[in-house]
């Protein structure tokens, strides 16, 4: 098979540091074979499938700056031509992905003000959260994982991808993209259910498939968190703890706090003590949710 490569730069908002990215990624990778990370040419190296608007693509990512300033070389490789219009796409969604546009200074003002965060944002200086690829995979890995254990919730979203996803193959390895809602929300219940072999779970990723199918993702992302919270928990099999986890990371909506995250409430209470979280929750306002996941990160 033929490839196509589009080659361009990025520029994340600074401080950005893509090594504290990357060695979250190693940490956290609900879908293996969705991604690598090497040194290619010296330079440690993202490689990461994604998926939008039919189109599957690797994208390749590298560091050509500093922290202080920041930029990224990036190789958008696809089994088609990317158009303009599908690689501004592409562009979009990486840096979406990885929170380049993120502003932390305000976070970090009132973070250094805190003796409790200021070793955190030293720890972590320069990270941006990175989030699931697209919102409907961070939905899908919330109906999977809830009440279920790790093993086996990743291995029912690898059979998602394994089944409705796109493959690329680039340098002999192959990388999974997670699909669009679109491709899973036409799978009869019955179907999905014998993907994941379980039947439950198969009838309610349906139902957020049809969800998010029919919505604009630029909805999700720029309305009113209110108004976003209340449609997300609007969609069947998804209630306040998923809501809260899809806002945070899979839209990057770090002005509210998730609710019903265990271990990030664990991670606060153990640094603030449990009279402590809820005076530093209206403290970080409306950076709540870059606040707890710098500790849960922190917390490992």
């Amino acid at each position: 098979m033929t490839l196509h490569t589009v080659t361009g730069s990025l520029t994340p908002h600074a401080p950005f540091d893509f090594g504290q990215s990357l060695r979250f990624l190693e940490n956290f990778n609900a879908l293996p074979a969705s991604q690598s990370i090497a040194a290619v040419a010296g330079r440690p190296t993202l490689s990461k499938a994604l998926s939008f608007s039919g189109h599957a693509v690797l994208a390749r990512v590298w560091s050509v700056g500093t922290v202080e300033a920041p930029a990224l070389a990036c190789r958008f490789i696809s089994a088609e031509p990317l158009d303009a219009a599908a690689e501004a796409a592409a562009v979009d969604r990486l840096r979406f992905y990885l929170s380049l546009d993120d502003d932390l200074a305000p976070f970090y003002a009132i973070g250094r003000d805190d003796p409790v965060m200021a070793p955190v944002i030293k720890e972590l200086y320069g990270y941006h959260q990175v989030k699931f690829t697209t919102p409907f995979e961070n939905a899908c890995w919330a109906v999977l994982s809830q009440r279920n254990q790790w093993p086996s919730s990743r291995r029912m979203l690898n059979a998602l991808a394994e089944a409705y996803g796109a493959r690329l193959t680039v340098d002999g390895q192959d990388y999974l993209a997670f699909p669009e809602p679109e491709l899973v929300a036409v799978v009869a219940p019955e179907a999905l259910a014998e993907v994941i072999r379980h039947k439950p779970k198969g009838t309610c990723i349906g139902g957020v498939a049809h969800a998010f199918a029919g919505v604009d993702e630029a909805f999700l992302r720029t309305a009113a968190y209110a108004e976003v919270e209340a449609w997300l928990l609007g969609v069947r099999c998804l209630g306040p703890w998923s809501a809260g986890f899809i806002l945070l990371r899979g839209l990057g909506r770090v002005e509210g706090l998730p609710s019903g995250e265990t271990r990030m409430v664990m991670a606060a209470a153990k640094r603030y003590g449990a009279e402590g979280v809820a005076a530093m929750t209206a403290r970080y306002a409306p950076y709540q949710g870059y606040w707890a996941h710098y500790l849960r990160v922190a917390d490992g």
